[in-house]
């Protein structure tokens, strides 16, 4: 019985872990495929869109101004005439950078390679010079911009993104470079209010995968993608002009990555989201899932576990214990039987039992009802159990019989004790179906014998209650031997 309690506890156990875990697991995978399409599908390419849109607005302006002055007249017609008024040209570099807000403005002459800032004349420039290789660069290059990091000499050398712009004559002959530049530190200001607007990770990639601009300190500067961790597939799929979603592992997590090229600064705009990021709020609701899935396990299993011992003791109640008189029944008792026999060959100590059954019974219950034959067989028993030790053990035997086993019992005690049950119970008036009834037993007792078995030992119980039956009935006989 234990074992069979075991195993459906376990069943349960196992169709409600398995039942719960399977639900909570699909219903987290199904959500995180959602999440992670969401992302992939609308999120990463709409952020990108909206930051180009903002670059647009922010990073695309300088180079508007700087197109503005390399096509200015003013400019044009000041360098053509021989460069003769020097604060001309500083006023107007000081009112572009007033007027728009640029950090720096400047113009470079072809002629007399003479660099004019908004504050004056800033120096010549040299070929041999390292510092200005961005000026014969921009000579050579065909586009007619480029967007370039250097440190502003006129500024304290604080790095300085410029837009060099290049400028031609009305015959169309190159005469110098002019544009404006932007602290990168504003640009990084920018990036980080978009990081911080949209919660992703962007940064710019150049065409050759260097890392420009970025506000995410755990980028290493002017890192290219090609040396990051799990880039380099990324880093060799990157093509001319070319956008499109993106995964890569980087320590542990998974990272999902948009790419769109900006054609106006010739650079890759990247949105990234870390998946464990976007993910951790529905992990958080799984855990919580397990842990009322593994509270609400435990709770029916407790409840299953009460409801099987109740049902149980119920049952070895309903086998053990007869429903009318209460006494151990038929079955209960010979189990007890079997254990007083053992106990007693194991020691020196009598054992003796006493069968009783009631006279005329069936009388009764043909002339008052089978209520009334119910009344009297609790009421003798209730006499019986009165009148024996704590020790012994009685049972109702059969329909109108009991077996009462006497531990540490001597034939004659077990006589002068069914003497006195005998005698009490026949003056003892019995309340039933209005009337009053008295009824007298039967007794026959017998002593175990050596090696004598549970079976032999009731047999010669019941031949000396027959006898008495024999004998006028009401009284008490011993079992011979």
């Amino acid at each position: 019985m234990k074992s069979d309690k075991r195993n459906l506890i376990a069943a349960v156990s196992v169709l409600l872990v398995v039942g719960f875990l399977a639900t909570s697991l699909v219903s987290y995978f199904t959500s995180s495929a959602r999440i992670r399409e969401t992302i992939v599908v609308s999120e990463l390419p709409l952020t990108s869109d909206n930051i180009y849109s903002e670059i647009q607005r922010d990073l695309i302006r300088p180079i508007l101004i700087s197109s503005m002055m390399a096509s200015d007249t003013f400019m044009r017609d000041w360098v053509l005439a021989g460069e003769r008024d020097v604060e001309q040209m500083t006023k107007f570099l000081r009112e572009v950078m007033e007027r728009y807000g640029a950090f720096t403005s400047f113009f470079i002459s072809e002629a007399t390679r003479t660099y004019y800032h908004a504050d004056g004349i800033l120096k010549k420039v040299h070929e041999d010079e390292w510092r200005d290789e961005w000026y014969f660069r921009v000579r050579r290059m065909a586009p007619n911009y480029e967007i370039n990091v250097d440190p502003d000499m006129a500024n304290q050398d604080a790095m300085t993104i410029f837009i060099n712009y290049r400028v031609f004559g009305y015959d169309g002959k190159f005469i110098g470079a002019t544009g404006v530049g932007l602290t990168v530190n504003a640009v990084r200001n920018l990036i980080q209010e978009y990081q911080k607007r949209y919660q992703r990770t962007v940064y710019f990639v150049t065409a050759d995968g260097k890392i420009v601009l970025v506000s995410d300190v755990s980028f290493v500067p002017e890192a290219n993608i090609t040396e990051r961790e799990g880039m380099s597939k990324i880093a060799a799929q990157l093509r001319p002009h070319s956008t499109g979603t993106f995964e890569y592992s980087r320590q542990g997590g998974s990272h999902l990555l948009n790419i769109r090229f900006i054609p106006e600064l010739n650079w890759y705009l990247f949105v990234e989201k870390q998946e464990d990021e976007a993910l951790r709020g529905l992990r958080q609701t799984l855990y919580t899932n397990l842990a009322i899935c593994a509270l609400i396990t435990v709770i029916v299993l407790v409840a299953t576990w009460l409801t099987i011992n109740r049902y149980q003791q119920r049952l070895e109640a309903m086998a053990t214990t007869d429903k009318l008189t209460g006494l151990a029944s038929r079955h209960a008792c010979d189990i007890l039987l079997g254990q007083a026999i053992g106990d007693s060959a194991r020691s020196t100590e009598p054992l003796s039992i006493m069968l009783i059954d009631i006279d005329r019974l069936k009388s009764v219950n043909d002339q008052h009802g089978h209520l009334a034959g119910d009344r009297v067989l609790c009421g003798v028993g209730d006499i019986a159990r009165s009148l024996l030790r704590p020790a012994d053990i009685l049972c109702r035997w059969g329909d109108d019989e009991y077996l009462a086993v006497l531990k540490n019992c001597t034939i004659d005690d077990a006589h002068a004790l069914a003497d006195k049950i005998r005698n009490a119970n026949a003056a003892t008036v019995l309340h039933a179906s209005g009337q009053d009834l008295s009824v007298t037993a039967s007794f026959g007792v017998a002593r175990r014998r050596n090696e004598e078995s549970a079976g032999q030992l009731v047999a010669r119980a019941d031949r000396a209650l027959y006898a008495a039956k024999e004998a006028g009935r009401n009284c008490t006989s011993i079992a011979s031997g």
